[in-house]
């Protein structure tokens, strides 16, 4: 009787270069990813949570006490009410925009992001998961402020409109989020980083109608404060705790979301091209 001889193990055929070992979208590799985005700023919560909430805060109580008796009220609303939902999304888009720029810049001051850009992540999954935890934290700040501002005497921090609220607060942070990826591609150190929040950020977020309506001001200043993209995003959210709006709804969502599609291709761009993060 002939011996039977087994059959010999098949060698696996690999994939032509350039051609992607993981078909369709890596969930394992984009949620490991956020959730160590995530771990990163929780790791340190008390500098990445509730020390912006507590700077929002002492905002609240210098604006209100100096100013609130001289405003009066403001769109109809006394002016603590008014000024509370600007200052939660104020806090919350600074913190998204922090976290994404200082993700990517401590990476490559490190040399840590080989160990990101060698994973089997597309640069469409490696963007989601850094703007993801952006806007994570620009909500866990938002809720941590929201919260505190429940129990103020004399600020109404109550939802007209809980829709409205999420959808302008997370195309927000989507925002900031999209605008600290594309800073922290471009900067090869903190003073870069620190230079666009001081000379960027900052003033596009104070010149926004954060502290005042804007139908108050000149017609000029009216036009140069509707030419900002940050007032429809403050004006949205505010819109959605007190109802009232400066501006068509619509409309600044429609910026809103445009500017962050505008970004978002823009950053997979860079992200795709290898530019400053490749040797």
């Amino acid at each position: 009787m002939q011996a039977q001889i087994p059959p010999q193990p098949v060698a696996p055929t690999l994939p032509e270069p350039g051609v992607p070992v993981i078909d369709g979208v890596n969930w394992l590799g984009i949620r490991t990813l956020y959730v160590k985005e995530v771990r990163r700023f929780f790791k340190v919560q008390m500098q990445t949570i509730w020390a912006p909430a507590i700077t929002t805060l002492m905002f609240l109580a210098i604006f209100t006490l100096a100013l609130g008796s001289a405003k009066g009220e403001v769109l109809g609303f006394p002016y603590a009410t008014f000024l509370a939902p600007g200052l939660i999304i104020m806090g919350m888009t600074q913190n998204a925009f922090q976290n994404s720029m200082s993700s990517l810049i401590i990476a490559k001051v490190q040399g840590t992001i080989v160990d990101v850009l060698m994973p089997p992540l597309s640069h469409g999954e490696l963007l989601a998961c850094y703007v993801a935890g952006a806007v994570t934290r620009g909500w866990a700040v938002g809720l941590a402020v929201w919260a505190a501002m429940l129990l103020w005497p004399g600020v109404q921090v109550s939802v007209a409109n809980p829709l409205q609220v999420l959808l302008f607060g997370t195309l927000g942070c989507l925002l900031l989020g999209l605008l600290g990826v594309l800073t922290g591609i471009w900067a090869d150190k903190f003073d870069h980083g620190a230079a666009v929040t001081n000379f960027v950020v900052q003033p596009l977020t104070l010149l926004s109608g954060t502290f005042y309506a804007i139908d108050r001001l000149p017609p000029a200043m009216q036009a140069v404060s509707r030419a900002n993209p940050f007032f429809y995003m403050i004006d949205g959210f505010r819109a959605g705790f007190i109802g009232v709006a400066e501006a068509p709804v619509w409309l600044g969502a429609l910026i809103v979301g445009g500017l962050c599609a505008l970004l978002w291709a823009l950053a997979y761009a860079l992200l795709k091209s290898g530019w400053k993060l490749r040797a």
